[in-house]
């Protein structure tokens, strides 16, 4: 006789890949710890509605989003958020950071900087340098896909020699001032030197590339498009940075949304936006004023990246 049972085919082994996992962290702050900038507070307007902002993007695109707010966007919930992610996601999976807030800049003693000047996000007690972004950051796996946007100014650069025109009424820049950013330096020097000296220490030991700048100079920017090349061999991740605005600009604070988030919200339409993230970055900064171009530029691998639609997990 025959096999009383039929012979079960057995699941084969091509099951459908896991759906890629997504991590966000959306940062705002409103005002800075008086007692870690020595008295200054840095009251701006939209930064928390800009992180609830984003943070609600996410959600719409199934991500877990973490929204932290002036007092809760601490130094150590930032780099505690952004480690846990690094640990969580592997190969096809996406981490989105947003930051709204103050710009900064402390003097650059790992002498990696043309302008001698690091810059920083200014978290609610004490700065972030970009030397420990980008450290962080390079520590997620080959092809994690990262998105980073930055409602914030850059500082310090070398190419800002003419101080910016005042704000228009009901716009604040979103940039540390450069005496407040000095006194904050000159109390809390032995500790920004020492967080320069240690992100040097572990990039090192990890071979990683943290200097943004030396970074940068090595990406080819080709053509209008912005297609930014691979950084070999320095990042595992696909990183792609959108800045409210060029070095040598400031970011403006509105009532309801930084300058730059207000016109990603219109560009993205709640979703209806068609097109990549080259073409959302172009759509955004022709909808803002001249005195602010939003800034694309891309480290490892991130050539696919670049052409994928925005938030796709």
């Amino acid at each position: 006789g025959h096999d009383a049972a039929p012979n079960k085919r057995r699941p084969s082994m091509a099951t459908k890949p896991a759906a890629p996992k997504a991590l966000s962290l959306h940062l705002g702050l409103n005002t800075v710890s008086a007692a870690a900038y020595e008295g200054w507070e840095g009251p701006l307007a939209a930064c928390e509605f800009d992180a609830n902002d984003m943070a609600a993007i996410a959600r719409s695109k199934g991500m877990k989003p973490t929204v932290l707010l002036t007092k809760k966007a601490t130094r150590a919930a930032l780099l505690a958020g952004m480690r846990s992610a690094a640990k969580a996601l592997k190969a096809g999976d996406f981490f989105f950071l947003t930051f709204s807030g103050h710009g900064g800049q402390v003097p650059d003693t790992n002498r990696d900087e043309r302008d001698g000047k690091d810059e920083t996000w200014c978290l609610y007690d004490g700065q972030l340098i970009d030397d420990e972004l980008y450290f962080e950051l390079s520590r997620f796996a080959s092809g994690v896909r990262v998105l980073v946007l930055s409602d914030s100014c850059h500082s310090g650069s070398v190419t800002r020699e003419r101080t910016p025109p005042p704000p228009p009424p009901g716009q604040r820049a979103k940039l540390m001032p450069e005496a407040v950013g000095r006194r904050v330096y000159d109390a809390h020097k032995a500790m920004y030197d020492q967080l320069q000296a240690d992100v040097a220490k572990a990039a090192k030991a990890a071979k990683a590339v943290v200097d943004p700048d030396a970074a940068l100079a090595q990406v080819a920017v080709i053509g209008p498009a912005l297609q930014a090349a691979t950084l070999v061999g320095a990042f595992r991740p696909a990183v792609l940075l959108i800045s409210g605005c060029q070095d040598n600009q400031t970011s403006m604070d509105g009532e309801n949304n930084g300058a730059f988030t207000e016109k990603l919200l219109k560009v993205w339409n709640h979703g209806r936006f068609n097109g990549n993230y080259i073409s959302f970055h172009a759509r955004i900064r022709a909808a803002l004023p001249a005195s602010q171009s939003p800034n694309l530029f891309t480290l490892g691998p991130a050539a696919a990246f670049v052409q994928q639609a925005p938030f796709t997990v």
